[in-house]
């Protein structure tokens, strides 16, 4: 097994049990336990864990993006009921632009039931999944390819959003808080999900409920500047009241579209 994949299978294991120890994980590999702590070491000065006397945590600041063969598998099952709403929203021959998120690159598969789409995107693995569709216009942004991120990114990225004017944006982020906005990871991302929405009618935010009321390093926009959120559990009525203040349309499964 490669080093990399042994690295990605530990943060799959942080993200169920937020823990490793040493011992444990060099049994399990077969591996030394010097081996395992270079990985952990690794991990560390990438800004994914904090290592802990024999072994390590997960970091949950938000303040990183975790590899995309770790987040799409993140509440999996909740994404991929808010890529069926989402989809549902979109109508043929609309123009798009979609984020990197895991979240959208989920919604996307369901997209491809849609005619006549143009879809401009900064993310590889929608590139990707859009290149078996026939009658799409598939736009990538360029940038520059982030290490395991499968997504573009650098000012090219915001340049190329900011020059097409579309029907709907669709995007993902670290959380939503009332007061702090939406949030991100760090300025890179915030600033290229600023662009696409800048550019688009409809904005809409496609979040899991696990995501509310939590807030990252940077703001991307203010609640009140998104036009939908798209969600797989009803929120709380704190929530719902602040959509409808803010003239918000907020789907989730049984509510109406």
């Amino acid at each position: 097994m490669l080093a990399l994949e042994r690295r990605n299978q530990i943060l799959e294991q942080l993200q169920r049990e937020k823990r490793v120890v040493v011992s444990e994980l060099s049994a399990f590999f077969g591996v030394s336990e010097e081996t395992i702590r270079r990985d952990l070491e690794k991990l560390s000065e990438d800004g994914f864990v904090i290592k802990t006397y024999g072994g390590a945590v997960l970091n949950e600041d938000n303040v990183v993006d975790m590899p995309f063969v770790i987040r799409k598998n993140i509440n999996a099952g909740e994404k991929q009921t808010i890529g069926k709403l989402v989809a549902a929203m979109i109508q043929d021959g609309e123009h798009l632009v979609l984020d990197a998120s895991s979240t959208v690159v989920s919604a996307a598969r369901f997209l491809k039931s849609k005619n006549n789409l143009t879809v401009i995107t900064n993310s590889v693995e929608l590139l990707i999944e859009m290149s078996d569709v026939s009658g799409f216009n598939i736009i990538s942004t360029g940038g520059v390819l982030k290490e395991g991120t499968l997504s573009l990114t650098g000012a090219q990225v915001g340049r190329s959003y900011a020059s097409y004017n579309v029907d709907t944006a669709i995007f993902s982020a670290k959380g939503m808080d009332a007061e702090c906005g939406v949030t991100d990871a760090n300025e890179t991302n915030a600033y290229i999900k600023q662009t696409l929405l800048s550019q688009a009618k409809r904005k809409v935010l496609a979040l899991d409920h696990t995501k509310f009321d939590k807030k990252a390093l940077v703001r991307i926009c203010n609640v009140s500047d998104i036009t939908h959120v798209v969600t797989d559990e009803k929120p709380s009525d704190e929530w719902l009241n602040c959509f409808a203040a803010n003239n918000i349309t907020c789907v989730y499964p049984k509510s109406v579209i």
